[in-house]
């Protein structure tokens, strides 16, 4: 019988916004996954001006993904009290489920930044990447510079095209800031939730 197949979205989700949602929902029916993680991260290496608690993160993003039964969250990085370096959550997860063959989906930045994570060539062991090109990420030697990390490192790495939903957490954070609507960039739950909280005003 044949594994399963998990996508694991990896992200601040500081706010979780649609376009997140949508390239989860693509990267699925692209791979025939049965079923997406999000899984927000807690203290990331290469991000470190989060202002707001992971708690709050975790929270929205569950409220993003509770009515879509393919997706769900995990919280294994936000419990963890060390920066999460993503080769040691995918050893445990690979170890949690021996079963499951993981696509770790990202953005096409993360993906040339791959060779300066840890331990990449472990980590491109443990899960097939999907990166995801942004809309205004523009590089037309994009295809040889993951071919060479794959060359270097091994493991697969597949590269689709993002959709054009021009949304970024930078944006929606911004525009809280302003007092300006999110409404229609994120979810409503995740609209209200911000709002009750006063998240991003400061």
């Amino acid at each position: 019988m044949a594994n399963l197949k998990y996508g694991i979205m990896g992200g601040t989700f500081n706010p979780i916004h649609y376009a997140h949602l949508f390239i989860a929902d693509e990267v699925k029916d692209l791979f025939n996954l049965d079923k997406i993680i999000f899984m927000p991260t807690g203290t990331p290496p290469h991000k470190n001006n989060l202002n707001i608690d992971a708690f709050h993160r975790y929270t929205m993003t569950k409220l993003a993904v509770a009515n879509n039964n393919k997706f769900t969250v995990t919280d294994i990085e936000v419990l963890n009290q060390d920066i999460s370096y993503t080769v040691d959550t995918m050893k445990k997860l690979t170890s949690l489920h021996p079963d499951i063959d993981f696509y770790f989906i990202t953005g096409t930045d993360a993906i040339l930044e791959l060779p300066s994570w840890k331990d990449p060539k472990t980590l491109l062991t443990l899960c097939k990447f999907v990166s995801v090109n942004r809309p205004n990420f523009a590089d037309d030697t994009l295809t040889d510079k993951i071919k060479d990390i794959t060359d270097k490192f091994g493991g697969e790495i597949f590269l689709v095209n993002g959709p054009e939903l021009n949304i970024s957490s930078t944006q929606i954070r911004e525009r809280v800031k302003e007092g300006k609507t999110i409404r229609y960039l994120v979810p409503n739950e995740v609209n209200d939730y911000i709002l009750k909280n006063k998240l991003y005003t400061i």
